[in-house]
């Protein structure tokens, strides 16, 4: 009888066992959880290079809630791998670090190279405080009062800025960073990224070798063999009218979350969604639209990851003196162009001051004449607060109209004001709780005084 009791109780758990595995909290959720874990924890360590308790504590454990307790993770230092799992035994992610490619979730589903780096071809390039163009057109002690604001009282609000940093006119008028974080930390971007992949269509645009609006031209789409798909173009997928069932609910258990913690390829998975909507028709902010486009403007740039990642940096990057910028790939290679970039808030800055700038530095021109216009137009049916690319701000904003914003995931945000000739970068790990940027913009454009009294160059 204990035998029969014992083989019905063995039955009864390995049903049970299958049943979760096969269903959404086993698929996605569980491999979810320790997939951010395994990813955050080691682009956080060896990208931004914050203490790894810190970088915990700060960017997961506030998303994990009392699921922290049975999530473990583990460091391998000498291989620059973290590995995450539940209770330490189940549904394990990996995730690996390469010189200049950062970190990559590695699931088994593509060949992936460990031992492939592109190194960035020199250091961070810090820009210095201009005290005397600060002093002529600031308010000063308003400015610095903004930024102080910004951050937490004590550790008593939650908002968990890290980092912030202002540029007038393209002078480094202020910045201020919260503590084990500085003007070296490489700040995560997440969907800041979108507006980082809007501006390599720019520049590819600006080439003649793209039109953005030309239909056919997204390979992943291409592949999956239906007609109608032809019709979702670049501009629809950075505007996020893709049409595609993609949705991005955050909770865990939706398509996003299952895009980017359990798959290997992301374009082919987001390509093979359901068609819910003709492109243009229906607006939806989903990650899925802007991976297809990354895939697509990506292919553009060369044969191989090495050959595309230097194509990237020469495009973009260098010609602005960036070089702390780490867009990551996924395991098959291709740029996780959602939300997978990582930056110093200077070099953040200087992304958005070529916006003010109208794509040009140097005297070359790097996006086409109207292209912050096309990024700031209004994409039908987002209610007037998304462009391409780029958020914009409504009326209850209190922001100058023509400001576009890139904005990401707890609390990241750059904002590019052209008649105030304003840059405002804020970097935090803020989660349920407003990070309070919008503030923080207003009052730095209350500090500004007449243009007029600034300095010459």
């Amino acid at each position: 009888m204990l035998r029969i009791i014992l083989g019905a109780g063995g039955a009864v758990l390995t049903a049970a066992i299958v049943a979760l595995n096969l269903s959404p909290i086993g698929q996605i959720y569980l491999p979810s959880a320790t997939g951010i874990v395994a990813k955050q924890m080691c682009s956080l360590t060896w990208v931004s290079g914050l203490a790894p308790d810190r970088a915990k504590s700060l960017y997961l454990d506030p998303l994990l809630g009392g699921a922290d307790s049975v999530l473990s993770y583990s460091i391998d230092e000498e291989n620059r791998e973290v590995s995450a799992s539940l209770l330490g035994l189940f549904w394990t992610q990996r995730a690996v670090w390469r010189d200049g490619l950062g970190c990559t979730l590695v699931h088994g589903g593509h060949d992936f190279d460990p031992e492939l780096e592109v190194p960035i071809a020199r250091d961070f390039m810090p820009m210095q405080l201009d005290w005397e163009h600060r002093e002529a057109v600031f308010d000063t002690e308003a400015l610095d009062a903004a930024m102080a604001s910004a951050f937490d009282k004590n550790h008593e609000d939650g908002r968990g800025t890290l980092g912030i940093a202002v540029l007038h006119q393209g002078h480094l008028v202020a910045e201020l960073y919260a503590s084990g974080a500085s003007r070296e930390t490489r700040f995560h971007g997440w969907s800041m990224t979108k507006s980082v992949i809007a501006t390599l269509a720019g520049s590819l645009a600006q080439d003649g070798g793209l039109d953005i609006r030309a239909e056919g031209e997204i390979p992943a789409l291409a592949a999956v063999g239906d007609p109608r798909l032809d019709a979702i173009t670049i501009e629809a997928l950075l505007r996020m009218t893709g049409g595609l069932a993609i949705a991005e609910l955050n909770n865990g258990t939706d398509p996003n979350s299952q895009m980017l913690f359990t798959q290997s390829d992301m374009p082919h998975f987001a390509a093979t969604r359901q068609r819910l909507h003709a492109p243009g028709e229906h607006w939806q902010y989903m990650s899925g639209n802007t991976i297809l486009a990354s895939d697509a403007l990506q292919r553009r740039l060369g044969d191989t990851l090495p050959e595309q990642v230097t194509a990237l940096r020469a495009r973009i990057f260098e010609p602005l003196d960036i070089y702390s910028a780490i867009l990551e790939p996924g395991e098959n290679g291709v740029f996780q162009g959602s939300s997978y970039m990582y930056a110093t808030a200077q070099d953040w800055a200087r992304l958005c001051q070529l916006y003010l700038d109208n794509g040009v530095v140097d005297g070359r021109r790097i996006l086409p004449e109207d292209w912050y216009g096309i990024v700031a137009e209004p994409t039908p049916n987002s209610g007037g607060g998304y462009g391409m690319g780029f958020w914009l701000p409504t009326e209850a904003t209190g922001l100058p109209p023509e400001t576009i914003m890139m904005s990401g995931f707890q609390g990241q945000w750059g904002y590019v004001m052209p008649e105030q000739e304003l840059v405002i970068v804020r970097f935090g790990a803020t989660l349920g709780v407003s990070s309070r940027s919008g503030r923080l913009a207003r009052e730095v454009v209350a500090a500004l005084q007449a243009p007029a009294s600034a300095p010459a160059d």
